[in-house]
C-alpha cells in the first residue's frame, strides 16, 4: 500500500510541476488573480483534468471518483492561486522582494497539502 501511495503522490507532484512551471502561459499567470477570467480558469482546468487522469491511471479509481477528485483539485487550485496573486498584488510583492517568494512557497505547499488530502480522501 505504501508503494502505491508513494507512486500516486509522485505522479501528482510531477503533474503539478509540469502544469505550473512548464506549460503555464503568461496569460494564465496574468489572469489567475482575477475571478472568472478565462485563462485563470483554464489553468486550474488543466490541473483538474490531469489530476483525474493520474487517479485513473495510478490509483485504478473509477471514473466518477476521478471526475470528483479533479473537481476538488480545480476548486482548491483556483482559490489557492487566486489568493496568492491577490496577496502579492495588494502588498506589491514582486520577484525582487522576499515576501513574493514566501507566498510562492506557501502556494506550492498548499498545493502539496491538497494532493495529500485527495490521496487520503480516496484511500
Amino acid at each position: 500500500m505504501f508503494d502505491s501511495i508513494f507512486i500516486l503522490l509522485a505522479a501528482l507532484f510531477v503533474k503539478h510541476w509540469y502544469i505550473d512551471f512548464v506549460i503555464q502561459t503568461p496569460q494564465e499567470v496574468a489572469e489567475k488573480g482575477t475571478y472568472f477570467k478565462w485563462h485563470g480558469i483554464k489553468h486550474s482546468l488543466k490541473h483538474a483534468i490531469a489530476t483525474g487522469w493520474v487517479f485513473w491511471i495510478f490509483a485504478d479509481s473509477v471514473i466518477v471518483d476521478c471526475v470528483f477528485l479533479g473537481v476538488l483539485d480545480f476548486l482548491f487550485h483556483y482559490h489557492i492561486d487566486w489568493a496568492k496573486m491577490n496577496i502579492n498584488r495588494k502588498f506589491n510583492y514582486t520577484i525582487e522582494k522576499p515576501e513574493f517568494w514566501y507566498w510562492l512557497g506557501a502556494d506550492q505547499l498548499a498545493h502539496c497539502f491538497t494532493y495529500l488530502f485527495l490521496v487520503w480522501f480516496i484511500l
